[in-house]
């Protein structure tokens, strides 16, 4: 049984490379992880009441994968919000459907402006980070926003590992999700883990919610 009381530490498959075949199925069992395990409807829930009151609303998505989220934005918010995917590899953004602007860029070295977009969001990638550059990571994030920054990611116990264990051999089509789906779990966060991140990048009021079932969402919005 894995230690879960720290975040882990080992470096994701996906991360590190593998075979183009098996990036694209692991970012198909991505989309399935959002669209049946929460990520969808957090994302939606934190989201949608921030981009209220825009006329012309823009949003950045950071660790966009194959864009599936910031799409379903789009969809929701209309053809008004603007709607750009940035992650480090190309072969990801490739996979971005229309009416997403693709930026291929590490998060350390991003194009942008501070306060270019209304909303930023990163989901299922903090926990890509360890302890002593998360908050390096949200301070850059929170630089970019006019209005919020929503992170979006897993919540670290022994119930959602399980879970895990049992369903992802069965549902993913890709093994390297299988084993980067039970080390995400193991790199993630737990409430207080999140807070005290965010207190040590200078983010003040951040809000953390759990969402049904294994989800951590914080939203921390702009005061000034």
């Amino acid at each position: 049984m894995p230690d879960l009381r720290r975040r882990a530490t080992d470096p994701e498959l996906l991360d590190e490379g593998v075979p183009e075949v098996e990036a694209l199925r692991s970012l198909g069992d991505l989309r399935l992880v959002n669209r049946w395990l929460g990520g969808r409807r957090s994302l939606l829930r934190a989201v949608m009441p921030l981009l209220d009151g825009r006329q012309r609303p823009s949003l950045l998505d950071v660790g966009c994968g194959s864009a599936d989220l910031p799409h379903l934005l789009v969809r929701r918010a209309g053809p008004r919000l603007l709607a750009v995917g940035l992650d480090v590899k190309l072969l990801h953004v490739r996979q971005a459907p229309g009416g997403i602007q693709r930026v291929v860029a590490d998060v350390r070295r991003v194009p942008f402006a501070a306060r270019s977009f209304d909303v930023v969001t990163a989901s299922l990638f903090l926990h890509h980070f360890d302890a002593p550059e998360v908050p390096e990571v949200l301070s850059s994030l929170f630089a970019l926003c006019r209005r919020a920054l929503v992170v979006n990611d897993l919540h670290r116990g022994l119930v959602p590992y399980f879970f895990g264990r049992v369903t992802f051999p069965w549902v993913f089509r890709s093994p390297v999700s299988v084993t980067d789906g039970l080390l995400s779990i193991r790199r993630a966060f737990r409430p207080g883990e999140l807070q005290q991140a965010f207190a040590d990048a200078g983010i003040r009021g951040a809000r953390i919610h759990r969402r049904f079932p294994y989800r951590l969402v914080a939203v921390a919005e702009r005061t000034e």
